[in-house]
C-alpha cells in the first residue's frame, strides 16, 4: 500500500510544501510567469480518411512567432469578449525543443493568476494555423504520423486539460542526470529555496512525492524511493532516467483531446466555411487546410465547435446539437458567414458596373457629404528682373459634394436546411446576391448619367452636367445606327470640344478623348466606326482606330444617345465611393430571432456623383433644345 506522507516537524513553515507545487518562474511584482507553451507532442486528430497523430516542429525555422509579441493571453481559447482575455504574450523564444512563452497577466484577472502562482491552473495550449506538413505511416503499429513544418502561432490559451501533457506554467528545470538524458518535455516544480543539504526527511519525501506527481511516474516510484530513504538528488537523477526511458519507446501512445484542440477557433470557421463552399459549388478547389472538413456535415461541424468551446454533446440529438450550436456559440453562424462571403464575391465580381470603368473610386470615412475641391491651373509663371520681387498667384476653387448611403437586405437559412444539410441553395442565395449588388451599383450610376431627362445632374453651377454652357453637348445629334453615317460620326466634334475645354481660370486644359460609351443598339455601328482599316488613299485612313476604347452599357435608356470620356485617372469626371473598410457589399450573419436558423445581412455602403464636367461630352444622337 502506499505509505502516507509523513508529518513536518513543529518548526517546519507549513508553507514549504505548498511552495513546492508553485511556478517558480512567477514575478508577483512584474504579474509575469514563463510558461511552457507547447513541446510538440502528438495529438490525436481526425480527417476524412481517418484518425492521425499529429506533432509541431519546434525547430527556430518552422514557427512563425511574428505576430507573437503582442498577442493575447485567453481564457480556455474563447475570443467572444474582453473578458475572456487574462493578459498579453511579452517573449517567445525555442529552448530545447519546447515553446516557451512569457505571459503577463491584467489587473482583471487577480484570481486566475493567483491561482497560476499557486500552481492549481497550470495547463497551457496554443492556437496556431498550419503552413505546410509532412505525412508518413509508423512502420510498426500502422498509424498515420504528420509533422507540421511550418506553422504560425495565433495565440496562447490557459485550458482546464490540455492535449500536450507538457504544455505547462514554467518551474525549475530538472538537472540532467548524464549527457545522454533530457528532461526537454517535462517541467519541475520543486522548491527553489529547497537545499537538498539541509532538508529534513519529512521534506524529502514531500519533493520526491512532487516529483512524481509533476512527471506523472506514480505511487510505486515515489514509495521505492522513500523506502530506501534516497535524497532529493537521488530522485531527480532517477526522475530523468524514467522520463528518458519513455521518451525512446516506440510503443505509440495515445493522447486524447477533452477541451482543447490546438488550434485556432477563427482558422476552424474560415476552413470550415471553405469546406461549406465547396459542397455548394465544386469547382473551387479547397485549400489544404480546408480539405479535412469537405466531407462533414452541418451536424458534425455543430459538433466540433461545441466541442471546442468545452460542452458535453454527448446523447444529444441531431436537431438539439444543432440549435445549442447556433445559440450557445458565436463560432458556428460565422462558419455560414464566411460560407456567404465566398459565394458573394464571385457572382458580385461577374457582374461588375460598366460605368465603373469611366470612373474614380475613392473612400468616405462617414456618411457626412464630401466637399471634392477641385484646384485651378496656377497662373503662368512670369521673368523675374534683376532685383525684382517674385508676384503673388492664386489657385481658383470650385467644387460638388455627394455622400453615401446604405443600401441592404437579409436572407436566411432555416435550422430545417441546416438540419437537412442543405447547402446548395444557401450558396447559389449568396451568390445572387452578390450579383444584385453589383447590378445595384451599376444601375446607380446609370441613373445620375441619365438624370435631367438625359442631361445628367444639375451642377453647383446651376446648370445640367451636359450642357452647351459646359462646351460637352454636341449641337447637331448624330445617331451612329443612321444611314448613311457622317463622316467620323462625330467623334471629331466631341474629340475638338474636350481638347478645348477650360479649366477654373480660363486656361485649357487639354483633355484626352479615351472610352466611346454606347447603347446595344450602336454597338455594332460603333465598332465599324473603331475600326482599323487599310486605305488606299488618304480619304480613306480612320483616324479614330485604336484611339477610343469601346464600352456598352446595356442599361442607357436611349438607343442613339452616345458619350465619350476621358481617362478617370488624368481628369475628374463620375466618382464612387465606399466607407472606409466596407469595400464592396459587406455580410453579417448571426443566430436568428425572427427566422429559426441562421440570418445574413447583406450591406453595402455606397454613393456617387458627377465633381466635374470637363471629362465628358455627350451627342444626344437626335436634335434636342437643353
Amino acid at each position: 500500500m502506499p505509505r502516507p506522507i509523513e508529518a513536518a516537524p513543529p518548526h517546519i513553515s507549513p508553507q514549504v510544501r505548498a511552495l513546492s507545487f508553485a511556478p517558480t518562474s512567477v514575478d508577483e511584482k512584474a504579474r509575469t510567469v514563463e510558461m511552457i507553451a507547447s513541446t510538440g507532442a502528438g495529438v490525436l486528430r481526425h480527417d476524412m480518411e481517418g484518425a492521425f497523430n499529429e506533432m509541431l516542429s519546434l525547430t527556430p525555422g518552422a514557427v512563425d512567432l511574428s505576430r507573437a509579441e503582442g498577442m493575447p493571453l485567453l481564457d480556455s481559447h474563447r475570443q467572444d469578449g474582453l473578458d475572456r482575455v487574462l493578459g498579453v504574450v511579452r517573449g517567445v523564444r525555442i529552448e530545447k525543443g519546447q515553446l516557451i512563452v512569457t505571459a503577463q497577466f491584467s489587473e482583471r484577472a487577480e484570481a486566475v493568476f493567483k491561482d497560476v502562482a499557486a500552481g492549481i491552473i497550470r495547463n497551457v495550449s496554443v492556437g496556431y494555423g498550419v503552413d505546410d506538413f509532412e505525412d508518413r505511416v509508423d512502420p510498426q503499429s500502422g498509424q498515420r504520423l504528420r509533422t507540421v513544418t511550418k506553422w504560425t502561432l495565433h495565440e496562447v490559451s490557459l485550458v482546464p486539460v490540455g492535449a500536450d501533457a507538457g504544455a505547462k506554467t514554467r518551474g525549475i528545470t530538472m538537472p540532467q542526470a548524464n549527457n545522454t538524458a533530457t528532461a526537454a518535455s517535462a517541467t519541475a516544480t520543486t522548491s527553489a529555496n529547497a537545499n537538498p543539504a539541509t532538508m529534513t526527511r519529512a521534506q524529502s519525501n514531500a519533493e520526491i512525492r512532487a516529483l512524481a506527481e509533476t512527471f506523472g511516474l506514480g505511487d510505486e516510484f515515489s514509495n521505492g524511493l522513500i523506502d530506501r530513504e534516497a535524497t532529493v538528488d537521488e530522485a531527480r537523477a532517477a526522475a530523468v532516467e524514467q522520463v528518458r526511458q519513455r521518451s525512446n519507446r516506440q510503443t505509440p501512445q495515445t493522447r486524447v483531446t477533452v477541451v482543447a484542440n490546438h488550434d485556432d477557433p477563427e482558422a476552424i470557421v474560415g476552413r470550415m466555411g471553405e469546406a461549406l463552399y465547396v459542397r455548394g459549388n465544386p469547382r473551387h478547389k479547397p485549400s489544404d487546410a480546408a480539405r479535412q472538413y469537405v466531407n462533414m456535415t452541418t451536424l458534425d461541424m455543430a459538433r466540433q465547435m461545441l466541442q471546442l468551446r468545452g460542452m458535453h454533446t454527448t446523447g444529444l440529438s441531431p436537431a438539439e446539437t444543432i440549435t445549442r450550436a447556433l445559440n450557445s456559440t458565436s463560432d458556428f453562424p460565422l462558419v455560414f458567414a464566411d460560407t456567404a462571403n465566398r459565394a458573394l464575391r464571385p457572382g458580385y465580381e461577374a457582374a461588375a458596373a460598366v460605368l465603373k470603368r469611366v470612373a474614380r473610386q475613392t473612400t468616405a470615412k462617414d456618411f457626412r457629404n464630401m466637399t471634392k475641391l477641385q484646384i485651378g491651373e496656377a497662373a503662368g509663371l512670369e521673368k523675374v528682373n534683376e532685383n525684382g520681387e517674385y508676384k503673388h498667384s492664386t489657385i481658383s476653387e470650385a467644387g460638388e459634394s455627394y455622400g453615401i448611403a446604405t443600401y441592404g437586405r437579409i436572407f436566411g437559412l432555416t435550422r430545417q436546411a441546416i438540419i437537412n444539410d442543405d447547402i446548395g441553395a444557401f450558396v447559389d442565395v449568396a451568390g445572387k446576391f452578390g450579383a444584385a449588388a453589383a447590378e445595384f451599383e451599376a444601375q446607380f450610376l446609370v441613373d445620375i448619367l441619365e438624370g435631367a431627362a438625359g442631361f445628367g445632374p444639375v451642377m453647383k453651377d446651376g446648370k445640367t452636367l451636359f450642357h452647351a454652357d459646359h462646351g460637352n453637348l454636341a449641337e447637331d445629334g448624330v445617331d451612329l445606327t443612321s444611314t448613311p453615317l457622317p463622316r467620323f460620326g462625330g467623334l471629331d466634334v466631341a474629340r475638338l470640344a474636350m481638347r478645348k475645354q477650360k479649366g477654373l481660370s480660363g486656361r485649357p486644359i487639354n483633355v484626352v478623348p479615351k472610352y466611346l460609351l454606347v447603347a446595344p443598339e450602336a454597338e455594332t455601328a460603333a465598332e465599324t466606326l473603331l475600326a482599323t482599316l487599310q486605305p488606299n488613299s488618304a480619304d480613306g485612313v480612320n483616324p479614330f482606330a485604336g484611339k477610343l476604347e469601346m464600352l456598352v452599357e446595356a442599361r442607357l435608356s436611349s438607343p442613339v444617345r452616345w458619350y465619350v470620356a476621358g481617362d478617370p485617372a488624368t481628369i475628374e469626371g463620375l466618382e464612387y465611393a465606399y466607407l472606409a473598410g466596407q469595400e464592396g457589399p459587406q455580410t453579417e450573419t448571426r443566430a436568428g430571432f425572427e427566422v429559426d436558423g441562421v440570418e445574413t445581412k447583406v450591406r453595402l455602403d455606397f454613393g456617387a456623383a458627377f465633381v466635374d464636367y470637363r471629362g465628358w461630352f455627350m451627342n444626344p444622337g437626335e436634335d434636342v433644345t437643353t
